[in-house]
This record gives structure tokens, sequence and C-alpha cells, in this order.
């Protein structure tokens, strides 16, 4: 009796011998491009129609996907106003700061969509030369602004 794998093994041999023939290639003995993923496809041509809605299917749901990912105004509105309501006092300035502490809060209450910039790493990229540990609620609003 075969183990799981070696069927599983067998099975991908067979296919990839029936495709390469079907396909009228031949089979190669050294199989090491199976290993690397494939990244590029190329377009389809005018003549293929299916291949050609598909793709158009295909980007249409990415970007209707990244779309959802952004924030809209209410909630860039609702991030502003909890950014200024947890701010850390004193002002430089004009310039409103938050502390490593208050930022986290604002991160817990921002919703699941701005979850994604309430990290240590982006808190640390724009952290300068404040005594006191904090950044700028510009700055980063700034940055959710451009990333988001």
């Amino acid at each position: 009796k075969k183990s799981e794998q070696e069927l599983k093994d067998e099975e991908m041999e067979l296919f990839t011998k029936y495709y390469m023939e079907w396909k009228g290639g031949k089979t190669s003995s050294n199989t090491s491009y199976t290993n690397i993923p494939r990244f590029y496809y190329r377009l389809p041509a005018e003549d293929e129609v299916l291949l050609q809605k598909l793709r158009e299917e295909s980007r249409a749901v990415f970007l209707q996907r990244k779309s959802r990912e952004l924030l809209d105004n209410e909630e860039l509105q609702n991030l502003w106003f909890l950014l200024d309501k947890h701010q850390t006092s004193p002002m430089i300035g004009e310039e409103a700061m938050i502390n490593y502490e208050n930022f986290l809060k604002v991160g817990e209450k921002a919703g699941p969509k701005c979850k994604q910039f309430f990290t240590a790493k982006i808190f640390a990229k724009l952290l300068h030369n404040d005594p006191y540990g904090r950044i700028s609620i510009m700055q980063f609003f700034n940055y959710v602004m451009r990333k988001g």
C-alpha cells in the first residue's frame, strides 16, 4: 500500500506528463522550476474572450476589496476626533502630540480598518526628537491618509 503523500506525488507526476504531452512540450529532467512561483502571466489575446472577461472581473473584484479597506470620510473624521481627544500635553507651539499609551487607546477605539496603523513600528517611524517620547498627531493623520 502506498502512503497518501506517495499517491499525491504519483498523481502530480502523471498530471505533468499528460499535460506536457497534450501541450506539445517535452518533459524536463530538471524539476527545479516547479519550486519557483510563477510571477508573470501573459495578457489574454483579443480572440480569448473568456480570459479577457476573467481578467476584467478579477481586476474589478480586487479593486472593490481594496476600496473597502480604505477609510471613508466619516471614519477619517472619527479618527481625527479620537486623536484630538487623546492628545498628550504639553503642546509644541501649535502642534498637538500623542504618547504611545494614548496612541494604543485610540487604536482600540478607532475600529478594525484603522488597526493596521496603530503599531509600534509606525509609532517609532514617526517618533522624532520629542523629549516626552510623543509623535505629532498631524503627522500621524497625514501618514494614515497617504497609506490608507
